[in-house]
């Protein structure tokens, strides 16, 4: 067994982990409040991995849930204690080498008005529809960067 390469970001009333594991099968994933457990095998030669993370604070296991895709497991970890940040995911601080944040998604909510949050919760609505084909957007911060390029203007002259 080996650890599935997972990716991490905070929000104000969950913690979303994304275990990178292509064509997984026999995926097991077991909320505790304090702990996650993720097992699955992957790809054609049935490579089995398993993650056990202790977590940085609890969860409410009842309404935190995952979703299988061809490329990933995605897990929404419904914190116990809204609006408290987690500044990592586990409850120790070593760096573990499967595990990294995922900058694309990272938002720093906690100077956000609660209006603005709202428009951020966009992975609760495809948890609710766990039955359907079609996934929505899981990109969760903000859309206006998705439109402009900062590497494409034009910078000044020397002089």
């Amino acid at each position: 067994m080996q650890p599935a390469t997972a990716k991490w970001y905070d929000r104000r009333d969950s913690v979303f982990i994304e275990f990178c594991v292509e064509d997984s099968k026999d995926v097991h994933v077991r909320f505790n409040k304090t702990i996650l457990d993720f097992s699955c095998a992957s790809g054609t030669n049935n490579i089995k991995h398993q993650n056990t993370v202790e977590l940085f604070g609890e969860i409410e296991p009842k309404d935190s849930k995952h979703r299988r895709t061809d490329r990933s497991v995605m897990c929404c970890l419904r914190k116990a204690e809204t609006g408290k940040a987690w500044p990592r995911l586990t409850k120790d601080k070593t760096r573990c080498n499967c595990l990294s944040v995922d900058f694309n998604n990272w938002k720093d909510w906690e100077e956000d008005s609660e209006e603005d949050f709202n428009s951020f919760d966009k992975f609760s609505e495809m948890m609710n529809t766990m039955g359907s084909d079609d996934l929505p957007d899981l990109d969760c911060a903000d859309d206006e960067h998705d439109t402009a390029d900062s590497d494409n203007e034009q910078m000044p002259d020397l002089e």
